[in-house]
């Protein structure tokens, strides 16, 4: 059965991403009972392409299994799976009994980081789900661009630019995860309010614009937007002219009072300054 992409390319995991934690100990290999294996509880993706699980299940079927998948061995003698879940589904779908696989030690937090690092490794994820996937692993555990770079053989550059895509409002998104839109449409609009966003995508889908037109696009309203008048607070100059003897009169008491463009202020530091200001101007306390 056609592959559409190469073998080594559709079946290469993450093996160079966990090799150290392993001690890339390929001898460690054993064949497993495919019943005994439970899928990894902190999976990220939920969704898989059945079209090509099964073409990856006639491979193995003809091939066998190139890489083997990453299981942790559980106290009841069950495993569960670190890396390689396509793997095993495809040997669920073509009934193979066993499977393949390298036992490793790894904690939970561990199991969230191969998994995590198996998915971005992968070339079947979409931009929005690869961008999630690097938010996770940054903040669970709390690591910079540079050193998540290293962990995933990407740029940092190019991790840093995925991450913005986050920015984003969840209808652009929308598009993006479902190649209605492409990155190069989704990076212009960083920066629009979110009606606009949904304005220009749209737009986009609608009249199919290349990504130079939706810059033209943007740059349209971003020009027509620094064209609208700004709003600026009134600035009136008073005649306090006549406040000048009220002022005279309270200064008389030993009050200190301040007069500044729209407003009138008399400090006190007692109670009788207070009862001052009260006897003044009538005040019933």
């Amino acid at each position: 059965m056609a592959l559409g992409r190469g073998l080594g390319e559709l079946l290469g995991e993450v093996e160079s991403a966990y090799e150290n934690s392993t001690g890339n100990n390929k001898s460690g290999v054993r064949k497993l009972d495919v019943s005994l294996i439970k899928a990894n509880p902190n999976q990220p993706r939920k969704i898989f392409d059945e079209e090509k699980l099964s073409e990856l299940s006639e491979s193995i079927k003809e091939h066998g299994l190139l890489q083997p998948i990453v299981v942790v061995e559980n106290e009841d003698n069950s495993y569960t799976l670190i890396a390689g879940e396509r793997r095993l589904r495809a040997h669920k779908l073509a009934k193979i009994d066993q499977i393949k696989a390298i036992i490793v030690d790894a904690d939970e937090l561990k199991l969230r980081e191969l998994a995590l690092i198996e998915n971005i490794q992968r070339d079947d994820l979409n931009i929005i789900e690869l961008a999630y996937c690097y938010a996770q692993l940054l903040n669970e555990h709390n690591i910079t661009h540079e050193e998540l770079s290293k962990k995933v053989f990407k740029s940092r550059t190019s991790i840093t630019n995925t991450l913005r895509l986050l920015q984003l409002n969840s209808y652009v998104q929308q598009f993006l995860a479902t190649d209605k839109i492409s990155a190069g449409h989704a990076k212009v609009m960083l920066g629009l309010s979110s009606d606009e966003q949904k304005m220009v995508a749209d737009s986009i889908v609608g009249q199919k614009l290349s990504v130079r037109e939706t810059e033209k696009l943007v740059k349209e309203l971003k020009e027509k937007n620094s064209d609208k008048p700004k709003k600026e607070k009134s600035s009136v100059d008073y005649n306090v002219a006549p406040l000048k003897n009220l002022m005279t009169k309270l200064q008389e008491n030993n009050l200190k009072v301040k007069v500044e463009k729209n407003y009138f202020k008399i400090e006190f530091n007692s109670q009788e300054e207070i009862d001052k200001i009260s006897s003044y101007f009538n005040i019933q306390l």
